[in-house]
């Protein structure tokens, strides 16, 4: 049976120590959707919905992209990584704006965390900007699409 790779022998939280692992390239594809409404997206035009607070994708995307460089300062035994590249973007499928997030790196640890929380964040400003129109505002899921690199690749279909 697989063991929590966060727990030390003697049952502690701990960082994963990759000191042996060798160094590779590494990607991740994180997808967050978000559920608003009809009185929210009257408000849409362009590619983008205006508020007074300013463009919601624009300031959503600029929001991920700093929490992705900034992950290892959220979630507890995350790594520090320099990331190499982070491009979140966001369309809309109906009432549904889909927020993903791409990253890479050269590392001897997976981005999997920096493009859920990017993904995550970003998602969570659509919210935060939005609930000045409405409050029936839903993020619907989360989730891990794609990574590579590491042990074995992940893909997961739509």
């Amino acid at each position: 049976m697989n063991q929590f790779s966060h727990i030390s022998p003697e049952g502690d939280p701990a960082m994963v120590d990759v000191g042996a692992k060798a160094v590779s390239r590494r990607t991740a594809r994180a997808r967050s959707v978000v559920v608003l409404n009809e009185e929210i997206m009257t408000h849409f035009a362009g590619q983008d919905i205006a508020t007074k607070k300013g463009p919601v994708f624009q300031t959503a995307i600029i929001a991920g992209t700093m929490a992705a460089k900034r992950t290892d300062s959220l979630i507890p035994l995350c790594h520090s990584l320099g990331l190499d590249n982070c491009r979140i973007t966001i369309h809309t499928e109906g009432l549904t704006a889909v927020v993903e997030c791409i990253v890479s790196t050269e590392g001897k640890t997976g981005v999997e965390m920096e493009a859920l929380v990017g993904a995550s964040v970003a998602a969570l400003t659509i919210y935060d900007m939005c609930k000045a129109f409405s409050h029936d505002i839903v993020i619907q899921e989360t989730k891990l699409m794609e990574k590579t690199g590491g042990k074995r690749d992940f893909n997961r279909d739509k």
